[in-house]
């Protein structure tokens, strides 16, 4: 599937689009360059959600843990200041990612070996005009 979001006032919309196409996936692993709007994206995800928690992004934490609407946790990852694998080992990655929760997951480049095999990967591009196109 692909959504355009054409602006920051369009980025709500692209994310209500999202959730009414994720199914029961639980697992997204989300891949684009410095600066494609990653965070920006998961944080409109949140905020459709229903989360209140104030949405940032994990650079130094590697997870937070947000509430969405109906109580549920939500968890955010950014792996970008991953050096190996053991960090994420250690950090007991399969206690989030087999929990059933929503996991959001920002640099997933960095940990492909210990996705569970029914992530949905979802990318985001910048397009010429300034527009980023999500596809997963």
């Amino acid at each position: 599937m692909e959504i355009t979001i054409n602006g920051l006032d369009t980025i709500r919309s692209a994310a209500r689009q999202f959730i009414e196409n994720i199914g029961s996936s639980r697992v997204f692993a989300f891949y684009g360059k410095m600066g494609a709007g990653k965070t920006t994206f998961v944080k409109a995800l949140c905020e459709e959600l229903g989360c209140d928690d104030v949405i940032t992004s994990p650079t130094f934490a590697i997870v937070n843990e947000y509430t969405d609407g109906e109580q549920q946790p939500v968890y955010h990852f950014d792996f970008y200041r991953i050096k190996k694998l053991e960090e994420v080992y250690d950090m007991g990655y399969e206690e989030y990612f087999y929990s059933g929760a929503l996991c959001l997951i920002e640099w997933p480049e960095l940990i492909e070996d210990v996705l569970p095999d029914d992530t949905v990967r979802v990318t985001i591009e910048e397009q010429a005009d300034g527009s980023r196109l999500l596809t997963f």
